[in-house]
């Protein structure tokens, strides 16, 4: 095995479920979610030489794959299923009262604004710094630390917005 070879399959290795995770985020679609990883690391096969400091291969990895996804925007699709998308399933059980919570707050954050949603997420689910998410969507530190406090302020606005609206439909 080459040396590429194994740097290369370090990074699968640790990244695969944290760039998955993000992905299924940003597009609600297991299959499209998988595509979209295997896609961004196909791409990061080809230029493994470009990546100088491993300690950035997670923000490199994350731009190949927001890249990705807008490029699925530019190409034409069609979308045959009637069904609707699968949600992905945890192996542990969880009550019914957590999901529908759950499913409330992904809703809510995908109806944020892109330039709201996408810090957000990259935030919370993939767990970036103020300085990687400036670094992946290429804005200032002070945008997104910006972009960030107003999104929380929009969800938590949203969420109780959601949770009166519950109360009163109870009463």
């Amino acid at each position: 095995m080459t040396q590429k070879q194994k740097r290369y399959e370090s990074l699968v290795q640790v990244y695969h479920t944290e760039l998955y995770r993000f992905a299924y985020w940003l597009c609600q679609d297991p299959s499209i979610a998988e595509d979209l990883v295997q896609e961004t690391f196909l791409r990061a096969w080809r230029s493994l030489d470009a990546l100088q400091d491993e300690k950035a291969a997670k923000s490199w990895l994350l731009t190949i794959l927001r890249r990705e996804n807008a490029r699925r925007f530019e190409r034409k699709q069609f979308d045959y299923a009637d069904v609707e998308h699968d949600t992905l399933e945890d192996t542990k059980s969880t009550s019914l009262d957590d999901e529908m919570e759950q499913t409330v707050v992904q809703r809510q954050i995908s109806q944020l604004a892109p330039e709201y949603r996408e810090p957000l997420l990259l935030q919370v689910v993939m767990g970036c710094s103020g300085d990687e998410i400036a670094e992946i969507l290429e804005l200032n530190k002070n945008t997104v630390m910006t972009r960030l406090y107003r999104a929380r302020n929009q969800l938590k606005e949203a969420l109780t917005n959601v949770n009166e609206s519950a109360r009163g439909a109870s009463n």
